[in-house]
């Protein structure tokens, strides 16, 4: 090491290794333990990072998060880094299918696919999943913002009733006082062609929209956060009530809400997008 500090030019360090009788090879080995890993820090946040959000980031939210902090990194060395510390995602399963046969009115697929909405609850979706707590079917059923992919209310029962999307209905209506022209759109389950789900939405001033038969594609968002739902939370956890399920739900949502990065939102939470874009269009 003091070769090493004390070294001018090639010259020098010829001349100094000779004295000190040290193998040229001797010395570079030593130089190379020294040197420091230029990416150490960003290894340690990525690991922090991934272990804030209960092993649910993948490379790309980690690079976000990163920018997001002021790291200056290409999204290509974070991918290389987490494989290197055998950090990666889990893969993701399948959904429940809620269409019974012909039972009630099904209502034309005004959404089309086209999931864009230009502001806030414009154009939501709905849908069913169904999963196993402590043995038992529990079912699902969320309304998602495509504006933003926040979600706006949802409901948890044993039965995937007609009941339980009219509680979802429900608390969507407390949260959000304006439902009038609000696209609500899903798949054409029973419950969605139940005559009180259909004056509900009527009575709340909301427009319904029905994907076609068979066709998942049509309501994409919403399986793509059923997804999202059962690899980052459901699959990492194991509840021994339903209970603790529906608390560590509420805390998820919570989080899924307010501090979840996405990509198609420039790395920001769907609320963070939301108050982003309210504060923009207000100035």
């Amino acid at each position: 090491m003091i070769i090493h500090e004390l070294r001018l030019n090639q010259k020098d360090l010829h001349f100094a290794l000779n004295y000190a009788n040290i193998a040229r090879s001797t010395y570079y080995y030593h130089i190379s333990r020294r040197r420091k890993d230029k990416y150490e820090e960003v290894r340690k946040r990525i690991k922090e990072i991934f272990t804030l959000h209960n092993f649910r980031y993948g490379y790309r939210r980690v690079y976000l998060q990163l920018r997001n902090e002021g790291f200056t990194i290409n999204h290509k060395t974070v991918q290389k880094l987490m494989q290197e510390m055998g950090l990666k995602s889990i893969v993701r399963r399948k959904k429940y299918n809620s269409f019974k046969g012909e039972v009630g009115k099904a209502a034309p697929n005004i959404l089309n696919r086209n999931f864009k909405a230009t502001k806030p609850n414009m154009k939501w979706a709905t849908d069913l999943t169904e999963f196993k707590i402590a043995g038992e079917k529990v079912y699902l059923s969320p309304i998602i913002d495509l504006f933003n992919r926040e979600i706006i209310s949802y409901s948890i029962s044993k039965t995937p009733n007609v009941a339980m999307v009219l509680d979802m209905l429900k608390e969507a209506k407390k949260k959000v006082k304006n439902t009038e022209k609000v696209i609500l759109h899903s798949d054409q389950g029973y419950q969605y062609r139940s005559y009180l789900y259909q004056e509900t939405l009527k009575d709340f001033g909301i427009i319904q929209s029905m994907s076609r038969k068979g066709n998942c594609l049509d309501n994409a968002v919403i399986e793509n956060f059923f997804s999202i739902f059962k690899t980052e939370f459901l699959y990492l956890h194991k509840f021994n009530d339903i209970d603790s399920f529906n608390k560590e739900l509420k805390i998820y949502i919570d989080y899924y809400n307010n501090e979840r990065i996405k990509l198609n939102l420039n790395g920001m939470s769907p609320v963070q997008y939301r108050t982003h874009t309210e504060i923009f269009v207000n100035n």
